[in-house]
């Protein structure tokens, strides 16, 4: 807890998602490294399930996010008779990332061909434009979405549809599938979002 008063934020990016671009997903019953370590190492389940509920793509700042995993920590603290502690070598290390970006070559200007493009998108890319850049960018938006905004409000439910799929709790691939099936259902009958839900939902 004291470490996470004054850890870098870019730190706290890492461990809430970094595990997207891992090869190997650690444990898909939790969905960041505190709520994972506390579960394998302290092997303390209360604090593991609240802290892996916490959906860091509501935080646009990552300060905010800062303080809900510290008041979580705080809370069980104060609830405990004594303090769980690890052994040598099982220790929380905080790790930070740098995102490296290129210029893949590919690029298209008609959203029509965005449904027959983004299954040859790699992880990273999806990574890097649906979900880094809701950190990167001032309107806390995915890249599409905020392209689509140059076509005037001929996309808006498009745009708007992208906007609500929430990122966090999935893989890159499932995230990948996810985004193809709208903008397919998009554009083959104008699907908006609420029915795109209700289809799920039925299916």
């Amino acid at each position: 807890m004291e470490n996470l008063k004054n850890t870098h934020p870019g730190c706290l990016y890492y461990h809430f998602w970094g595990s997207l671009l891992r090869s190997n997903f650690d444990d898909p019953e939790y969905q960041n490294d505190f709520a994972i370590w506390t579960s394998h190492n302290l092997h303390y389940s209360k604090i593991s399930q609240q802290l892996s509920l916490i959906d860091s793509n509501v935080f646009n700042d990552l300060e905010d996010l800062r303080i809900e995993v510290i008041e979580i920590i705080e809370q069980r603290l104060y609830a405990l008779e004594y303090v769980p502690w690890v052994k040598t070598g099982q220790e929380f290390h905080f790790i930070r990332s740098q995102i490296v970006i290129f210029n893949t070559g590919v690029s298209f200007s008609d959203p029509i061909h965005f449904p027959d493009m983004i299954p040859n998108m790699s992880l990273g890319s999806i990574f890097y434009h649906f979900i880094d850049s809701r950190r990167r960018t001032p309107e806390n938006k995915n890249d599409f979405s905020i392209w689509l905004a140059c076509f005037g409000e001929k996309h808006t439910g498009l745009s708007e549809g992208l906007d609500k799929i929430d990122p966090y709790f999935t893989t890159l691939k499932e995230l990948r599938r996810e985004i193809q099936s709208f903008c397919t259902n998009y554009f083959n009958g104008g699907i908006q979002w609420g029915a795109y839900l209700n289809n799920i939902l039925m299916w």
